[in-house]
């Protein structure tokens, strides 16, 4: 009995010592690194979910990005948190080819990796990182094309603001082949200076009249697009549809300039990779498949749902 007894108060002493280390395994250090520029205000939404998942967790997770959008500079950021030793990296797949080394490195050195917001499943896998969150990128735009397609539309102009990202190009290819046409100059490189942006879509839709619909790609170029096509009077009579939420792209729904936004639910992006690196590193559990937050499509019908939520969780 007394061999009993203490057996029972040791496998006691275990399991409190097991839960008291569980439940003090917070403090983890996480980074997540866009590859968005300074100027987009579309993260402004992941940053919101960073800091509000952070303190649900009880983790620390740091934003970090190249100012200007430049990819090699993304991949040093990577390189630098692989090298602090973080407890585990957060990361867009912006460019396969320029990321593929400093991720792969950092999983080799046993960091856990989720790939998010661009990217595709398959590239995440490649990279042996634990799953990916995000929109898939080619069927969301195909789903607008298809959109488009059923309100008659036959052409468009696909205005890309990153084209550096490959993401950004399948976005366009599954526009056109929604509609039914095959990609091809329809898609202009913007950039991201807004008097640049706009005036590349009034030269555009100025040589070809005959345009019957507009994409865009995020705030960084559907904003300055917006202003195109109201200074040409073209508001309201050429398809305009956009990918992501601001309150001036909002706005443009509500007075009739935008027909959709595709809502990828950045809140999402921010929030679940960091709930499954907590829960990696402290339980060892993650979920089985890749998670998709997209496409949803916001609309004059659904807008006030969503339009308080815009620029902080939607």
């Amino acid at each position: 009995m007394k061999k009993i007894l203490q057996s029972l108060a040791l496998g006691a002493l275990l399991a409190t010592t097991a839960f008291a280390g569980i439940a003090n395994a917070d403090g983890e250090k996480f980074v997540w690194i866009s590859h968005g520029p300074d100027s987009d205000s579309w993260f402004n939404v992941i940053k919101n979910a960073i800091k509000v998942t952070n303190e649900q967790m009880g983790v620390t997770t740091e934003y970090r990005n190249p100012p200007s959008g430049d990819l090699a500079d993304m991949a040093r950021l990577v390189q630098q948190s692989s090298a602090a030793g973080v407890d585990g990296i957060i990361v867009t797949i912006a460019d396969f080819n320029v990321l593929e080394g400093p991720i792969k490195d950092a999983v080799a050195k046993g960091i856990p990796v989720v790939t998010v917001n661009s990217g595709t499943v398959e590239e995440s896998q490649k990279l042996g990182a634990l799953m990916h969150v995000g929109q898939p990128e080619y069927e969301a735009g195909l789903g607008a094309g298809k959109r488009a397609k059923e309100a008659g539309i036959k052409s468009f102009l696909c205005v890309n603001h990153y084209i550096t990202n490959p993401a950004s190009v399948e976005r366009c290819r599954g526009f056109a082949e929604g509609i039914g046409v095959e990609l091809g100059n329809q898609m202009v490189d913007s950039g991201i200076d807004p008097s640049e942006v706009q005036n590349k879509v009034k030269a555009y839709l100025t040589a070809n009249p005959d345009t019957g619909a507009i994409l865009t790609l995020g705030p960084n170029s559907a904003e300055p697009s917006i202003r195109a096509v109201k200074d040409m009077g073209l508001d309201g009579d050429l398809y305009f549809g956009t990918f992501d939420l601001s309150a001036e792209i909002s706005a443009a729904i509500k007075d009739g300039t935008i027909n959709f936004a595709i809502d990828q639910q950045p809140f999402l992006q921010g929030s679940i990779p960091i709930q499954v690196l907590t829960n990696f590193v402290r339980y060892g559990v993650t979920p089985s498949n890749s998670i998709f937050t997209g496409p949803g499509f916001v609309t004059k019908e659904n807008i006030a749902l969503v339009e308080s939520l815009a620029g902080q969780y939607r």
